[in-house]
């Protein structure tokens, strides 16, 4: 097959359109030939592709080609199975016949013939030739035509067509078209699938050793070539991307080796866009192709099919993808290609393919994103040609010319040299060349930049030229080798690195000083051993680059310099143009710095100036400080030629803004003194200068400077220099501008003489003249330097990142200066707030806090309250106050003190109190000091104490001392401070007593116990007792207690007890009133060790205690004793409760036994006669007491006297709770005896028997029933409270639940328990609902068997809970009762207002009837609905809805809800049937009419006749089940709260 390549080629080259054969029977042609040619191209054909779907193809072009054309007659068998794509696509057979005989005979035969082969997609045209007048023979034509039909065509394809000769239809011709597509449709599917078979037989073999590419190649192209010339450019660019794939990895076969190509002469000019360049029989390689061409051919296929898509935005794209893989692969074969061949290949590739999709491409036809990204490809392509370009420039010795920029040296050092496997020789006869080179690279010196810039080595820069030359050399002499790194020839090579010192510049070299070996320049007869140089790099190069290089116009960008920098200079401006109009503007940018170093070149300075602008505009907003520091300069020599002094100027300030480490010191001093020789210069046209790069600012670190309202003060301003050395500032001035406005707080802060800035950090001090109130933070920094003015605007970023220092554009500014509204400067607190002693000289302590201002020269005045005086005799100490916990005072609780109580004082004063002023020494203007001033409260009270029975009562209020204080402090002490100190003073102790025991022979040991009141140590060195008329000392009958107890220590806020042994003693009647006011009191002879720093202390007159009893302090109190102590007149006990456990809801009585213990005569406690005064208190929230709770019993005054105080009490709740408690007023708790205690001193708890789980609660059976009743009944009443429903409706409605409940689990249920569950059935709904929501519970006996208690009870084992215990209640049906409607409305209108009530919870009006299905519209208000639980609980919010309960059936066997129907929509009439229940149930009811009055069912306490109410609802309870004492209960609950309204 691989012997038909070049005849492929040649139908390839010569056929580009299908072919519709002609077979002409009539010799008809001639005659139609134009008219049918006419119709050519195709206008629009539907066509299938390589998938079988559809696609329509405009202008199909095709060619009508008679069967005996040699064309079409000149074809071998084998070749017409080879090359099927070209044979014809229909075949279109013209007949013409006018006798029905001839063509039975002749034409029918002839046609079967032709029509035969299967292969064939043909069709008939029958031309009638009948004239329009001839009727006859238009007869006979449709005649013929008709069997014509009937003979060749069928009900699947119809074959013939009709063409009048002399009058056309013009349906013809769209019948005609329609036969074509349909042959050339069929034709191609079949065709397609022919490929296709026999391309997946050679794919399955192509891993065996004799496939060949070529074959596969040839099926490949030809279906490729058969979707191009169907128009199918889809499809066929699919088939050369597989093809591609498919030869890239036939070449990536180990084990065979083959040419890569590349060698001939052209073929460094690519072929990316041409496929006919070179033949394919010029390219094949035995089984295959040359890689070098056959790639190229490939691409330029799928290029040129991209070009008929109109996608040249993707010929760009898979170019340049293409150009950088195939020059990987040109770079794997370098060494056998011709010098620089990749090189000069790539510049050429990227040329043709710029200038071929620019010329295909059109602006506006595709999406934004789509141009944007072909601009960019663009620009690469440019970019890429660029690069290359400048590296063939390197190697022929135009490196110098072109300008060492970041973006050149950063491409060229990615860019390696060639790597041939020997480096070119330089020719015999080009040493005039070679002296000529050396000439102009002895020449040329490196232009010294402005301000006499050094150059320094970038980042990246190119390899050394001369190193990679000689490294190829065939072998090289080892004492030459020195040359080849010769430091002179390094500097001034154009390719290599820079490796100038930074401190020393370079010398000039002179043409005298070149050294040489083993020969003159001008004799090259010396050994290959030798190293090259550098000049005879570049002729050996150029020679071999012009050998390498066909295309004319290329190496004319060579021959000189000047035409390089001109193709130089169009590929720059190509690239940076395309990437402006992309979305890669910076590219564009950087390399308008390149086009800007050309322009500066030869003069153009504005242009190159307005470039430079531009890059370094780029590199400052991306912070490239290393990129800008290399076009800055050239910029500022720009402006200074064009004698722009501002830009200059700011040029300047720019560079020296820049890194130091960027430039040597003398550059950054040159850059200061060109800013500096300006500044003193007259300027045509002055212009502020923007310095905020160069000088920045910040305030000072630490908290922001604070003034009050009309005070001056200084501002301290870190300013940062970044001038190398020193600079004169004639006028500094800083602006404030105040947070809260902008446009009206900015105050201007000048310097009033020069200010010098050293480099680096600064610090200034400026006068703040008086502020409005408010925050200021940092403005401009604005000034003058000479005739020029500067301003900054920029915080500092000099210091660390956690300072203060450092300023960010991110960060908020920092408020440097606030100046608040007239407030307190100072604060005044009490340093301890613990008590002190009560008429004692105590130290108060003042603490002093100056809050941020200066106290200097402060007077305070002192005037202390009533009850309170200074101590005159003691002066006034002042010591420095220093809080060692560095945390600030509460101002609120003036809490002065340390956790420990201690102060740490560093200085110390003492001060005299001159007319109640003190004035502050200067060393506490600043810090906190604290001021002790000797005081003393006064009290002529004497301490009472108290019984242990009755616990102390004490106000803080009673030792509470005020102190005055005023403050008067400031400049001219027009600031004044004042604040009303409070001073707790109290006793050291408090005094309670108790009788510990009395004796068999009357003595009483009486239990004192002393209380400390004060943060201190109290010694107690001595006590005694004085006792009034009726107690008597025992012992020594002195009133002390054993002398063993003392010294007595007591601690802070501890206690102690000292016991004395008293005896009752006469009571002497005649005795004088004085002698009966005398009170018992105690006397306690003390001492006390404490800390004025922390509480109560020595007096101040005291000094330290040393020996035992000195400067002892005495206490006396005041003792209550009463007669008769322990002697109980009356007992009272609680009597046992039933043996059976209390129930919630259950009646209990609750019984109290009193006796006389002693004769009333003889233990006369009270003046009341032989009645008796009781009181019985219980929480109302645990127990309701059904009986009176307050009143008088009669009790003998006999001893044995007895008496049982009973009341009735229901408790409400279970678990642990507090029984009430009887409590006698009259009586004193000492005349009392309640040992031992009784039970309800115990807590009271439940117990169960016989438990049964139903619908998740433990319930009790048979006798226990109504306790479930009242227990749920109780937990209603509470949740009831929350809802705010009416007791009497929770109980009613707990009752019917448990009722019904009662009849569902007896086995033969009674008919009044059920007709009783039917007349309240819309409340056993509510019970049901209720029931969901928390479930009543008994408890055992066992406390830690209660679920109350058990935090997590175990539920693991109980039955699943069923959701009802009625019939019908399924939590679906509900029944909503409503408020009575207002007036006298109609049925209609009642539920018409039902409809509505629903209607704004479902949406609609139809909705909600078709969701009601029963009303009531007498007696009771409300209507049945089917929703679901969501819409129940939005229907309850729903205006005068009073409840929504689940509905259950009244009519089980039925299964009827009852109510008036409501059916479809539509209620049905209005029958008294709907209500005879209710009225035969509620006979009592059934006299107020149907609209009297609301039923109790609605939940509303009826206003009418309460006794009508309180019978029915009694008789209710009579007609379920007999339990007496449950309808005792009920009826008591309904009376309550009737009677409560």
């Amino acid at each position: 097959m691989a012997n038909f390549l070049a005849q492929f080629q040649t139908i390839k080259n010569s056929c580009d359109h299908l072919v519709i054969a002609v077979e002409d029977v009539s010799d008809l042609w001639p005659i139609v030939k134009n008219g049918f040619e006419e119709r050519l191209p195709l206008k629009r054909a539907c066509l299938n592709n390589k998938t079988r779907n559809p696609v329509f193809v405009e202008n199909l072009s095709a060619e009508f080609i008679l069967t005996t054309d040699s064309r079409l007659r000149s074809r071998f068998p084998q070749e017409q199975s080879l090359f099927w794509f070209r044979e014809p696509y229909a075949t279109l057979v013209l007949v013409s016949c006018e006798d029905l005989d001839e063509f039975k005979t002749i034409l029918k035969p002839r046609l079967k013939l032709i029509v035969q082969n299967d292969e064939r997609e043909w069709f008939i045209v029958y031309v009638s030739k009948a004239q329009p007048n001839n009727d006859q023979a238009t007869k006979m034509a449709k005649k013929v035509y008709a069997k014509l039909e009937v003979d060749f065509s069928s009900k699947k394809r119809e074959r013939c067509c009709k063409f009048d000769l002399h009058c056309p239809e013009a349906s013809f011709w769209e019948d005609l078209e329609s036969k074509i597509v349909e042959s050339v449709r069929n034709t191609l599917d079949r065709r397609v699938q022919f490929y296709e078979d026999e391309i997946r037989k050679l794919s399955e073999q192509r891993l065996m050793p004799v496939w060949n590419f070529c074959n596969f190649f040839i099926l490949k192209e030809s279906l490729a070539f058969m979707f191009e010339m169907a128009h199918l450019h889809e499809d066929s660019l699919r088939e050369y991307d597989e093809l591609e794939l498919c030869y890239l990895e036939t070449i990536n076969i180990t084990g065979k080796q083959r040419d890569f190509g590349g060698v001939d002469h052209g073929d460094d000019q690519a072929a990316l866009l041409d496929p006919g360049r070179k033949s394919l029989t010029q390219i094949v390689q035995d089984d295959s192709f040359r890689e070098f061409e056959f790639r190229q051919y490939l691409f330029a296929c799928q290029s040129k099919l991209l070009f008929k898509l109109n996608r040249p935005f993707e010929v760009a794209s898979r170019g340049f993808s293409f150009i950088i893989s195939f020059s990987k692969a040109l770079a794997m074969h370098e060494n056998i290609l011709p010098f620089c061949m990749r090189e000069v290949w790539v510049i050429t590739a990227c040329m043709n393919l710029i200038d071929a999709t620019a010329s295909r491409y059109s602006e506006g036809l595709v999406a934004l994103d789509i141009e944007k990204e072909f601009y960019r490809l663009q620009g690469d392509l440019y970019s890429l040609c660029r690069v290359k370009f400048m590296r063939l420039a390197y190697l022929i010795g135009y490196g110098t010319n072109i300008e060492r920029s970041p973006a050149n040296s950063a491409s060229l050092s990615m860019l390696p040299w060639p790597k041939p496997v020997v480096w070119p020789l330089v020719p015999p006869d080009a040493s005039s060349e070679v002296l000529a080179k050396e000439k102009i690279i002895l020449e040329t010196s490196p232009s010294a930049k402005h301000f006499g810039i050094q150059r320094k080595p970038l980042p990246l820069e190119p390899s050394v030229l001369l190193r990679e030359a000689n490294r190829r050399r065939a072998s090289l002499s080892a004492g030459n080798m020195l040359e080849m790194f010769d430091s002179r020839q390094s500097a001034i090579d154009g390719s290599g690195s820079d490796v100038m010192s930074k401190t020393s510049p370079l010398p000039k070299v002179h043409a005298s000083s070149m050294s040489r070996t083993n020969s003159t320049p001008g004799s090259f007869d010396s050994s290959i051993d030798r190293p090259m140089r550098l000049a005879e790099i570049y002729v050996a190069s150029e020679h071999a680059l012009c050998s390498t290089v066909s295309n004319p116009d290329l190496w004319k960008s060579f021959s000189s310099i000047e035409e390089f920098e001109q193709k130089y200079l169009e590929l720059t401006k190509g690239a940076a143009n395309n990437y402006h109009r992309s979305w890669w503007k910076r590219h564009g940018v950087v390399l308008d710095g390149e086009i800007a170093a050309v322009l500066f070149k030869h003069g153009n300075i504005d242009l190159a100036a307005k470039s430079y602008e531009k890059v370094s505009a780029l590199y400052a907003g991306e912070g490239w400080q290393d990129l800008l520091a290399e076009v800055l300069p050239n910029l500022a020599e720009c402006q200074k030629l064009l004698n722009d002094q501002a830009g200059y100027l700011s040029s300047c300030v720019r560079l020296l803004a820049l890194d130091k480490s960027l430039f040597f010191t003398k550059e950054r001093q040159a850059f200061q003194s060109e800013v500096i020789h300006l500044a003193h210069s007259k300027m045509e046209h002055p212009v502020p200068l923007d310095v905020s790069s160069l000088i920045t600012f910040s305030g000072n670190p630490g908290p922001s400077l604070e003034l009050c309202d009309g005070d001056p003060g200084t501002l301290s301003v870190t300013v940062w220099s970044g001038f190398p050395d020193d600079i004169t500032l004639d006028s500094l001035s800083l602006t404030l501008v105040a947070t809260y406005n902008a446009d009206e707080g900015v105050e201007a802060l000048r310097s009033s003489t020069a200010i010098v800035l050293n480099p680096g950090r600064n610090t200034i001090t400026l006068a703040i003249p008086p502020q409005k109130p408010g925050s200021y933070v940092l403005g401009v920094l604005t000034g003058q330097i000479g005739n020029l003015r500067f301003r900054s605007h920029s915080f500092s970023k000099g210091g660390p990142a956690d300072s203060d220092d450092f300023m960010s554009y991110e960060k908020p500014a920092k408020p440097i200066l606030k100046v608040f509204k007239p407030r307190p400067l100072v604060d005044l607190a009490a340093a301890v707030s613990s008590a002190l002693l009560i008429n004692e000289s105590q130290w108060v302590g003042i603490i002093v806090r100056p809050i941020n201002y200066s106290l200097k020269g402060a007077v305070l005045h002192i005037d202390t309250g009533p009850g309170l005086k200074i101590e005159e005799s003691n002066v006034i100490e002042m010591e420095r106050y220093d809080d060692l916990s560095n945390s600030s005072i509460d101002m609120a609780n003036g809490d002065g003190a340390h956790k420990d109580g201690s102060l740490s004082v560093k200085e110390f004063e003492q001060l005299i109190l001159r007319d109640g002023q003190i004035e502050f020494p200067d060393w506490a203007s600043k810090g906190t000091s604290i001021l002790w001033i000797p005081v003393r409260a006064i009290s002529d009270n004497l301490p009472r104490g108290s019984s242990s029975a009755t616990p102390p009562r004490t106000s803080i209020v009673d030792g509470m001392r005020t102190i005055a204080l005023k403050l008067e402090f400031g400049i001219s002490h027009n600031q004044t401070f004042e604040r009303t100190l409070a001073v707790h003073f109290t006793d050291p102790f408090h005094v309670s007593t108790r009788v510990a025991d009395k004796c068999n022979d009357g003595t009483l040991l009486l239990q004192v116990i002393l209380h400390s009141e004060v943060k201190a140590t109290l010694i107690i060195y001595d006590a005694w007792l004085d006792l009034q008329d009726g107690f008597d000392h025992t012992g020594k009958g002195d009133g002390r207690p054993t002398s063993g107890f003392f010294p007595l220590v007591i601690s802070p806020t501890s206690r102690a007890g000292i016991l004395f042994s008293i005896r009752l003693g006469k009571t002497d009647a005649g005795a004088n009133e004085a002698k009966a006011l005398q009170s018992d009191s105690i006397n306690i002879k003390y001492g006390i060790s404490g800390n004025r720093t922390i509480g109560a202390h020595l007096p101040v007159t005291a000094t330290d205690p040393v020996e035992e009893g000195a400067n002892n302090l005495v206490f006396k109190s005041i003792l209550v004793l009463q007669r008769p102590v322990l002697d109980p007149c009356m007992s009272v006990g609680f009597l046992p409760l039933p043996s059976d456990c209390l129930r919630v809801g259950q009646l209990v009585t609750m019984r109290w036994r009193v006796e006389r213990l002693k004769d009333f005569e003889e233990n006369e406690v009270s003046q009341a006669n032989d009645e008796v005064l009781y009181e019985v208190k219980a929480n109302t929230e645990n127990w309701m007491i059904a009986g009176r709770k307050r009143g008088h019993v009669s009790l003998s005054t006999k001893q044995g006297s007895r008496i049982v105080i009973s009341i009735l009490c229901v408790p409400l709740i279970a678990g642990y709770v507090r029984p009430p408690q009887l409590v006698l007023p009259d009586a004193d708790e000492a005349n009392i005896s309640s040992n031992p205690a009784g039970p309800h001193l115990q807590n009271l708890y439940f117990t169960s028997t016989n438990i049964v789980e139903i619908d998740g609660r433990r319930i009790f059976t048979g006798l226990h029933l109504f306790v479930v009743l009242s227990a749920m009944a109780t937990n209603l009443v509470h949740r009831s409270r929350s809802r705010s429903l009416p007791r009497a409706l929770a109980w009613a409605s707990f009752l019917t639940r448990n009722i019904s409940t009662s009849a569902s689990l007896s086995a033969s249920p009674t008919r009044s328990s059920f007709s009783l569950v039917k007349r309240l059935r819309p409340l056993v709904g509510a019970i049901s609902a209720a029931g969901r929501v928390a479930s009543a519970r008994c408890f055992s006996t066992d406390a830690t068997s209660s679920s109350l208690t058990d935090p997590k009870p175990d539920r693991s084992n109980k039955p699943r809970r069923k959701r009802t215990l009625l019939e019908g209640t399924d939590f679906k049906h509900w029944l909503v009762l409503m408020d009575r409607p207002e007036g006298e409305p109609t049925r209609d209108e009642i539920i018409d207002i039902y409809i509505k009530t629903l209607a704004s919870v479902v949406g609609s009006e139809e909705e909600a009837r078709m969701k009601i299905y029963s009303v009531s519209t007498r007696y009771y208000y409300g209507f049945g609905a089917l929703v679901s639980e969501e819409l129940r609980d939005k229907i309850k919010e729903c205006p005068k809805v009073r409840f929504v309960v689940p509905d259950s059936y009244l009519d089980i066997e039925n299964k009827d809800y009852g109510g008036e129907p409501f059916i479809n929509g539509q209620a049905v009439p209005y029958d008294p049937k709907y209500h005879a229940e209710w009225l035969r149930n509620y006979p009592d009811l059934s006299r107020l009419g149907p609209t009297s009055g609301e039923p109790f069912i609605i939940g509303q306490a009826v206003p009418y006749d309460p006794n009508v109410l309180g019978r029915a609802r009694l008789g209710m309870a009579y007609a379920s089940v007999k339990l007496e004492l449950n309808l005792l209960l009920i009826k008591q609950f309904v009376s309550y709260n009737l009677s409560l309204g």
